[in-house]
């Protein structure tokens, strides 16, 4: 049943869907370009209409607020979107009502989780219960291109003593991989130009290559291509060059086994079809599709998990192929022993490896007060408890924000296509969400 707050509510999703909030080029006062920019002013609107204290932090990010008191209970939800990429039944920028669900990019990541908590918040505001603490929306514009925006809160606005980030999964995470950047690039190939992928953080769910057409027997490279997981792909030859078409299916990169990763499924299939190359070679021993860091040295797992390893965007410049190389690394691995375990692999006479970033993971032991907190307040609503706190591959807010965790705004078992075409979001979900949100910051207002 769709109640009149729910309609509200799903007006405000839409409204903030609307936003193509994908990260541009910067612009004079909006540091992330104008389509985040215009949707935190959009989000700050919406909260100023239902009667919340609100500031805009220089288009970096933005809160929301309602409450008294020095505590500050702090909510940390993100605004921008990765690309819309490819496949998509409906325009990604405009909300699609069908069949119980909501369709448009953000209805999930994380926009559905802005809405919720906004809503939640309002029931408390409107409830007539005390606040003795502030609780505070805080809206960020890049987490899905570093997070900068919540560094930029770091250094200027006040710190929060507890909360949660509405940008993961229910019941809790209490832990978040490491994570860990590193560029595959060839030195010697004959292959003239591999493009696909749109975001280093999800599968290659599309890859082009171009290669000579005397480098491999047509046919073998048909039969090698059906060989794989590919959803589809095509080749044609035109003046000498055959061009393969690869399509694979996104997924989130902390993930990449959900998906099938078109570039890595093409170099496979040049390797069977007989292609002799440097590059492929290079790429099929130590990246490859197995998605598992063991290619370079990095096949290694904890009680919380398994490294994985995501190659998200493959480009050619200047005849040089480049891949880059997402790693989500268990909680309990050191800088030094991935530099170490890596080492041998990253550079031969066929191509090379750079390191960036790595980042540090981050862990709260599952019976910390925090965890258990936000934890009792799904089960009070869900009544669910076989489902519990987990340790993931993705990074959050809760890196960048110390004090929370990860809670929601996911469901146990359900895919919502976040990252991908079609991303979706149940409808009824969206009202468990804010209920079960109301019930969190009760409980953290009581700590």
């Amino acid at each position: 049943m769709i109640t009149a707050e729910l309609e509200k509510m799903l007006d405000v999703l839409g409204r903030l869907v609307s936003r193509d909030s994908v990260r541009t080029a910067p612009e004079e006062g909006k540091p992330f370009g104008p389509g985040p920019a215009a949707a935190l002013e959009e989000a700050l609107a919406i909260a100023e209409e239902m009667g919340f204290r609100t500031r805009n932090m220089e288009n970096y990010c933005g809160w929301a607020e309602i409450g008294q008191g020095e505590e500050i209970i702090g909510i940390a939800a993100h605004l921008d979107v990765v690309p819309p990429g490819e496949g998509w039944d409906t325009d990604p920028f405009t909300m699609v009502r069908r069949g119980g669900r909501v369709y448009g990019r953000g209805v999930s990541d994380d926009k559905g989780g802005v809405t919720a908590s906004l809503f939640a918040m309002k029931r408390l505001a409107e409830s007539g219960r005390p606040l003795n603490k502030r609780v505070r929306l805080l809206l960020g514009t890049a987490e899905e291109t570093g997070s900068e925006c919540m560094e930029y809160y770091a250094a200027h606005g006040e710190p929060v003593s507890c909360g949660f980030t509405p940008d993961g999964s229910f019941p809790g995470i209490h832990g978040e991989k490491g994570g860990t950047s590193m560029t595959a690039f060839s030195k010697h190939t004959a292959i003239i130009s591999m493009n696909g992928g749109f975001v280093t953080n999800a599968v290659c769910s599309r890859c082009v290559t171009e290669i000579p057409s005397g480098a491999v027997d047509e046919g073998a490279l048909r039969t090698a291509l059906a060989r794989t997981d590919l959803a589809g792909s095509t080749v044609t030859e035109q003046d000498g060059i055959l061009r393969i078409d690869a399509r694979g299916t996104a997924a989130h990169a902390s993930m990449p086994l959900a998906g099938v990763n078109a570039a890595g499924c093409t170099m496979r299939a040049l390797a069977d079809a007989g292609m002799k190359d440097d590059f492929v070679d290079f790429y099929n021993e130590r990246i490859g599709t197995s998605c598992d860091g063991s290619g370079i040295g990095l096949k290694m797992a904890d009680d919380w998990g398994e490294l994985t390893l995501n190659n998200g965007i493959v480009k050619t410049e200047d005849g040089v192929i480049s891949c880059t190389l997402d790693l989500r690394t268990p909680v309990t691995v050191t800088e030094e022993q991935i530099r170490a375990a890596c080492a041998p692999f990253l550079e031969d006479d066929r191509g090379r490896i750079e390191i960036g970033a790595i980042g540090k993971p981050l862990f709260y032991p599952a019976d910390s007060p925090l965890v258990q907190c936000l934890y009792r307040a799904y089960v009070e609503v869900t009544g669910d408890t076989e489902n519990k706190p987990m340790v993931i591959g993705g990074g959050t807010y809760a890196k960048h924000v110390p004090g929370i965790i990860a809670f929601g705004c996911g469901f146990p078992g359900v895919d919502n296509h976040i990252h991908d075409a079609n991303e979706f979001l149940d409808i009824d979900e969206l009202e468990r969400q804010t209920e079960i949100y109301v019930r969190a910051i009760e409980n953290l207002l009581d700590i």
